[in-house]
């Protein structure tokens, strides 16, 4: 038996027997139908980025493990973690079916290695936490990382687009987006994977307010290292305490780019008080602005 995402859609025009345009607004329909079933699936999308925030505040790893699309989906949600949060890189880890590709080829054969995905997860605690997905929920790849992690103690999230699937049983926190038959049959990197890279920028997202790293809507943890960057640092430091350019760009360099430091320092506090209070507020912004001004 056919698994939903590997079926063609019933009753629907192919795509390779219409104009290029309207097969481009064929696929725009099925991104987003694919983007509706994560409605249902945000209470586990929650409880999911509070299990990540929860291991990185307890100095455990995130370790995201895939393979195929849903891998390169897992890589750039990883990647992004160090410069959009500023989330320490020995916390993240990626585990990849065959590894980071160089090239721009990916050996399906190594969805099926179990024991390469056993052997990467030999570190395995119980403050980890993996994120695992597999678009089908069945991938031995996957699943032979979710059964080595638990006995290992670390928490799982299983994220797969068919229900009631083997990865989804194994997860503490299993995440269904059930996107069904896609747009090509079988070609997991449309629907599924529009809702599996949305997921997962909500669950890292959200992870990233939990932590203290967003201030009124604004990334105040961000790792300034080019020019685009300490310009939009400056600019972060300068709303937030209402000061001209040139005195937060003072602030950030006396904080060494540090922009939650930097907004306290301009805000009025010396360099030791600021930094004991985003000590003292486990480094959340707010409660350490209201010290000052209170």
């Amino acid at each position: 038996m056919l698994l939903p995402t590997t079926e063609a859609l019933p009753d629907q025009t192919p795509v390779d027997s219409v104009s290029a345009e309207q097969a481009a607004a064929l696929m725009l329909d099925g991104h987003m139908a694919a983007l509706s079933v994560i409605t249902p699936a945000l209470p586990n999308i929650t409880k999911a980025s509070q299990l990540m925030t929860h291991a990185i505040k307890g100095s455990g790893t995130l370790h995201y493990a895939a393979a195929g699309s849903s891998g390169l989906l897992a890589l750039a949600d990883c990647c992004e973690l160090a410069g959009t949060f500023g989330i320490w890189e020995k916390q993240v880890r990626i585990h990849m079916a065959g590894g980071i590709p160089v090239s721009a080829a990916m050996s399906g054969d190594v969805e099926d290695d179990i024991e390469s995905a056993r052997a990467v997860v030999g570190a395995a605690t119980p403050k980890d936490v993996f994120i695992i997905l597999s678009a089908s929920g069945t991938t031995p790849f996957a699943l032979a990382i979710a059964t080595a992690v638990k006995a290992a103690g670390s928490k799982v999230i299983g994220m797969a687009n068919n229900v009631e699937t083997p990865l989804l049983d194994l997860a503490d926190v299993p995440i269904c987006l059930a996107t069904g038959p896609e747009i090509i049959a079988g070609s997991t990197r449309l629907g599924a994977g529009t809702a599996q890279k949305a997921a997962l920028n909500i669950m890292s997202s959200l992870m990233g307010v939990q932590l203290g790293h967003v201030y009124k809507g604004r990334m105040v943890n961000l790792i300034v290292d080019n020019e685009k960057l300490v310009n939009r640092a400056t600019q972060v430091v300068a709303e937030i305490s209402c000061v001209s350019q040139s005195i937060a760009a003072e602030a950030l360099t006396m904080a060494e780019g540090r922009v939650k430091l930097a907004i306290l320092l301009a805000s009025g506090a010396d360099l030791g008080a600021a930094n004991d209070l985003l000590t003292k507020h486990a480094g959340h912004l707010g409660p350490s602005l209201s010290t000052i001004k209170s």
